[in-house]
């Protein structure tokens, strides 16, 4: 485990000449590929996990999972996200702790969860955008999980905890003897989360009571953003560009709008998927569906301590609720599209970020854009 070392204005410590040299978008190697956002992306993905230990915070200690593009192995395993004790959820796209692909710098996202949450409660999401060639790292924020409610300002803590994750992924980046040396670029990053962790995004860039944004994170996408504690003028703030995703039938989408309206940047989408509700865009029928599987029913979850995800379950798993297919395909497409675009740098996705594009092929969604 690497500990992270910063000066007071958050600087790492590595040689200037190394921190100028790499890790900041080497354009050395071949492009990252084109792929339209409603498919998988061409690249292999690996998973694996680490920990964060911040000097900078008492020694404040993230655990973090990451997905990334890999090295093709026949002999990789598929890797298993734990549910309880060593069983879980087996991926069909992710190998367990393979080799990350040297062939270029990859574009790095940072993922919140939210509020008491679980960082990997969006895993359709982060093997999509791996495979479509980003370092997805999602921390657990310590103190705020669904294990561990002890943090008295878990708002306070999110911002820092996304620049600790973007200054460890620099140190593993610049060290020589790391596997994700020269493979990752730590110094333009996009931030996505869903509910507390939109507003993780959110305040990321917008900066929130006296800390201020962090310049590293040059787009965002919060889903389904709680933000409510952010104040108008911090909104106002809002420069970079950002792509904020809602359902219809989620209290938040006031947020949403909120949001939309006070930003002052050039570059602003809002997708609002009909019918949708706050849990439609995280894993909840497939950590449901799991529990099901191995004899765990509904009935039985308040004896296993998971009784706070019946309600959820009822209303984003079972009849009349949207099929959350449906939401989870809109969230991965507008990721896919909106990151390629403004953190890729690839126009040729700017016709699927259009009113024009979302009413001839998305009718499941209302799409705005200040472009």
């Amino acid at each position: 485990m690497k500990k992270i070392k910063r000066l007071s204005g958050g600087i790492l410590l590595p040689a200037l000449a190394l921190l100028l040299a790499s890790c900041g978008g080497s354009s050395d190697g071949d492009p990252i590929a084109f792929v339209p956002p409603d498919e998988l992306g061409s690249y292999t993905v690996g998973h694996t996990v680490d920990v964060v230990t911040d000097s900078s915070r008492g020694d404040r200690r993230l655990p973090i999972d990451l997905w990334y593009p890999a090295v093709p192995d026949a002999n990789l395993e598929f890797t298993v996200y734990p549910l309880q004790g060593d069983t879980g959820i087996t991926s069909e796209i992710a190998y367990r702790d393979a080799k990350p692909d040297p062939a270029r710098e990859w574009p790095m996202l940072v993922f919140s969860h939210g509020f008491g949450g679980i960082n990997t409660q969006s895993l359709p999401l982060m093997e999509y955008l791996a495979s479509r060639g980003f370092v997805v790292v999602a921390p657990e924020h310590t103190g705020n999980t669904n294990s561990d409610r002890s943090s008295t300002d878990p708002g306070g803590d999110r911002a820092p905890d996304i620049s600790a994750v973007i200054d460890f992924m620099h140190s593993r980046c610049t060290d020589t003897e790391d596997a994700f040396h020269n493979v990752v670029n730590t110094k333009q990053v996009g931030v996505m989360g869903h509910s507390y962790g939109g507003f993780t995004a959110t305040s990321v860039a917008t900066g929130f009571r006296n800390q201020t944004p962090d310049p590293r994170v040059v787009a965002i996408m919060p889903i389904a953003a709680a933000n409510r504690e952010i104040t108008d003028a911090e909104l106002s703030r809002l420069d970079i560009p950002a792509l904020f995703l809602c359902g219809t039938l989620d209290p938040l989408i006031e947020q949403q709008e909120r949001t939309l309206a006070l930003a002052s940047s050039d570059v602003l989408f809002g997708v609002s998927v009909l019918g949708a509700t706050h849990t439609h865009f995280a894993n909840i029928c497939q950590i449901g569906d799991w529990l099901t599987s191995i004899g765990l029913t509904k009935e039985t979850w308040p004896s296993i301590g998971a009784s706070a995800l019946i309600g959820p379950y009822e209303a984003t798993c079972e009849p009349p609720a949207l099929d959350i297919d449906i939401a989870l395909r809109a969230q991965n497409f507008y990721a896919g599209a909106f990151f390629g675009r403004y953190l890729v740098g690839d126009q040729a996705y700017n016709p699927y970020l259009t009113e024009e594009y979302a009413i001839a092929n998305e009718p499941g969604v209302i799409f705005f854009s200040n472009q």
